[in-house]
């Protein structure tokens, strides 16, 4: 079974990312006849040559340009070798938000850097957002080679600049390829134009990056208690991490009951194990008092349990924050009224410097901030959980939601 890739492009504006995004779909006979068509037509119309690839993601262009608000635009792609989900993510800093949605769940970024200009403040703002929401994989693609001679000067001065930057960061995996979207260097076919570049192409990179597993702590949110008759007592879900087997020793969260699986059923039929992201029903061998939002984990390998917690916040909402407010977090399939303690610090994106002193959070702001929850949430921090260790904050009233956040 071919395997999933999800992951993120992200740059400045006119640095080709459109043209990108096209030129990896073209090149991997990933476009339909009439969108070829379409595209041929629509160019000639304005008076160029060939194809404008760019013209695949026009309408999230057009929706800029019209003041409209932004949200990330996914294309999905397959090869051979795998299946790919692009999140094409906007570049200004107030879609900063739109890019931490899209990179929320990204296990690669491509950082685009235009060969011409060089290492940008958006450049590194993209890369701490993507070091910030964990995406272990990070491609810095300098375009636009083709207007710098295909260089191998300008192109190693932009990676050691970039490098520099990114050494402050969290980031397992950084590769850079210099490649022209326009002219197809280096994205999908290797190019003759620049002899002195011996590694892959994008989409090499792309087909063979390892892609972590869902292996890891056995976490299962229970979202719902299935009763159909008085012989059946499931708990149905899905594992978010780990795996789980018929005989493991469990145990309850938040009460500390607990217990061992007796059976694990799916809509395919049962299963003596199943790991993430399965949705699976699990059946107990004690009849134990479990609900919506309580968590199932190993007895022996359990998260922390807290009312009081730090996270890095990113925040959503146009309303900015009042801290003497009560908002409700939704941590996994658990919902619990929540206040601020403290903000310790604001972010700036652009520096990377910590401000402190900050009484509140206008919308994109990054803080480092105190939460205390009304009830115990069984949490694991963001870098070792990704999905155990985020969370969204929603107004009460209004029921929006206003940020999100990842526990530290």
């Amino acid at each position: 079974m071919k395997t999933m890739l999800r992951f993120i492009t992200a740059g400045s504006v006119d640095d080709g990312k459109s043209t990108l995004i096209g030129r990896l779909l073209h090149d991997s006979k990933s476009i339909f006849e009439d969108q070829l068509s379409a595209m041929e037509k629509t160019t000639k119309r304005r008076g160029l040559q060939g194809i404008d690839l760019s013209l695949l993601t026009d309408g999230l262009q057009a929706e800029r340009e019209q003041g409209i608000t932004i949200d990330v635009a996914y294309r999905y792609f397959s090869t051979p070798k795998r299946k790919f989900i692009i999140a094409d993510t906007p570049g200004h800093e107030q879609y900063t938000r739109n890019m931490v949605t899209g990179a929320s769940t990204a296990n690669l970024a491509i950082i685009l850097i235009d060969a011409r200009r060089g290492v940008l403040t958006q450049t590194k703002r993209h890369a701490y957002l993507a070091s910030l929401v964990g995406i272990p994989h990070l491609v810095v693609a300098v375009n636009k080679m083709d207007l710098v001679g295909y260089s191998k000067e300008a192109f190693e001065s932009i990676v050691a600049e970039f490098s520099d930057f990114a050494a402050r960061l969290d980031i397992e995996d950084i590769v850079a390829i210099p490649m022209s979207a326009l002219e197809g260097d280096n994205v999908v076919e290797k190019t003759e134009n620049m002899p002195w570049y011996e590694g892959e192409t994008l989409l090499s990179v792309l087909e063979n990056v390892e892609r972590e597993q869902d292996i890891g702590d056995f976490r299962f949110p229970v979202q719902w208690v299935c009763r159909p008759g008085q012989g059946f007592r499931g708990y149905m879900g899905r594992i978010e991490s780990g795996s789980v087997a018929v005989g493991d020793e469990i145990a309850v969260l938040p009460s500390g009951r607990n217990s061992r699986i007796r059976e694990i059923h799916t809509f395919d039929g049962p299963l003596l194990e199943a790991v993430a992201p399965q949705s699976v029903t699990l059946l107990l061998e004690e009849e134990l008092d479990i609900s919506r939002g309580d968590m199932i984990v190993k007895r022996d390998n359990q998260p922390k349990l807290s009312r009081t917690f730090e996270a890095m916040l990113c925040w959503l909402s146009e309303e900015p924050l009042d801290a003497k407010r009560k908002y409700l977090i939704k941590h996994g399939t658990r919902t619990s009224k929540i206040v601020f303690e403290k903000i310790d610090y604001r972010v700036n994106v652009n520096s990377l410097e910590q401000e402190s002193g900050i009484a509140s959070l206008s919308m994109n702001d990054i803080a480092r901030v105190g939460l205390r929850a009304q009830h115990a949430l069984a949490a694991d921090s963001y870098a070792k959980n990704r999905a155990t260790g985020s969370f969204i904050l929603i107004d009460e009233f209004t029921n929006n939601t206003v940020a999100a956040g990842m526990m530290t």
